[in-house]
Parts: structure tokens; C-alpha cells; sequence
């Protein structure tokens, strides 16, 4: 995802690092940082960097508010989280993630799309759902992404679309990846 954009030793920063799953191959090329609000997921991903003897630091943080200075990061990477905000919670993050970007840096964000197979439920804000556990589902179009990312140069926007089988029955994921820069 980053190869041709970032040049190793960048500083990178993974929001909603959860298990490490983006942080550890991270942490092999670049100066990297994760942060998930949950304190489970920040230990599980700090567990998993050090077994896979490599360096990232860790920390609990949310991502409307991160605990770095100003064009701090050459990249930041978004991938599932935004989604599960509300709307004024999603414009802060954004406005958290242009802060802490360098002039010229890279941003990329993956969000569910609004033809995924989860799309519905009890409606809180347009095209927002609050499942049974309490988890915001926020579902996405391209516009309303682009329009998310005022101020940055949107490089690269794609629906992608895949089939899932559950019981055997066939189900439609759909997320929108986008690349931008600042």
C-alpha cells in the first residue's frame, strides 16, 4: 500500500492499530506508531510486535484526540476506524489527522461502503446504524468520503466490492479505499 509513496525510515501512523496486523510489517520498514482506544487491543499489538522481534510504539489514544505534535507523521493510515464514529466525530478526527501530517504526507483510509451486507439496523444519523452492542456502523459513499477529505488531494478512490459466503450463502462486502494527500 505505501511501496512507491514513503521511503523507509518515514514515521507512520497507524489509528486504530488494533492486534498490530498493519503495525508489525509497519515496524519492518519505517519509524512506526499505533494507537487503538482500546487498552486490550494496545497490549495484543505490543505482545505481537515484540514475539515478531521488531519496534513500534504503542498507545492507547482515541482519534479524535492524538497525543502528537503538529506534522508529526510522512503517513497515517485509517483503515476500518472512522467508520464507527458519528458525523462530528468524524470531521474532529479528520481535522486530528491533517494536524499531525506533514506537508505532503500521505493519508490512507478504508471505510465500509453503503452496498455492504451490514448496512441497516436502528438508524441514528443517515446511513448510521447502533448495533445491539452498542457499536456505531457508519456506511459510506465515494462523494461523502471526498467530501470527508476537504483540504487533502485525493489520489486515489476505489469501491471494493467482494462476495463473502456465510452458511453457504453468498453476501456482498463493500468498502471504499482512498489514498489522499496534504
Amino acid at each position: 500500500m505505501l511501496e512507491g509513496l514513503i521511503s523507509p525510515p518515514s514515521r507512520v501512523l497507524d489509528l486504530g492499530c488494533g492486534n498490530g496486523r498493519y503495525l508489525l510489517p509497519l515496524s519492518r520498514k519505517y519509524d512506526s506508531v499505533g494507537t487503538d482506544v482500546s487498552v486490550t487491543a494496545v497490549y495484543k499489538a505490543r505482545s505481537y510486535i515484540s514475539k515478531n522481534n521488531t519496534q513500534a510504539e504503542c498507545l492507547v489514544s482515541s482519534i479524535t484526540s492524538i497525543p502528537f505534535s503538529d506534522n508529526s507523521f510522512d503517513a497515517v493510515l485509517c483503515l476500518g476506524v472512522i467508520q464507527h464514529l458519528l458525523e462530528d466525530e468524524r470531521k474532529l478526527a479528520i481535522n486530528e489527522i491533517k494536524k499531525v501530517m506533514k506537508n505532503g504526507a500521505f493519508l490512507f483510509i478504508e471505510v465500509f461502503g453503503t452496498e455492504d451486507m451490514r448496512y441497516g439496523g436502528d438508524e441514528i444519523e443517515k446511513n448510521t446504524f447502533r448495533r445491539k452492542n452498542g457499536i456505531i456502523y457508519h456506511y459510506f459513499t465515494e462523494y461523502e468520503l471526498a467530501s470527508l477529505l476537504t483540504g487533502f488531494d485525493i489520489i486515489e478512490m476505489k469501491d471494493i466490492v467482494s462476495e463473502k459466503k456465510f452458511h453457504g450463502t453468498p453476501h456482498r462486502r463493500h468498502q471504499i479505499r482512498a489514498i489522499a494527500r496534504l
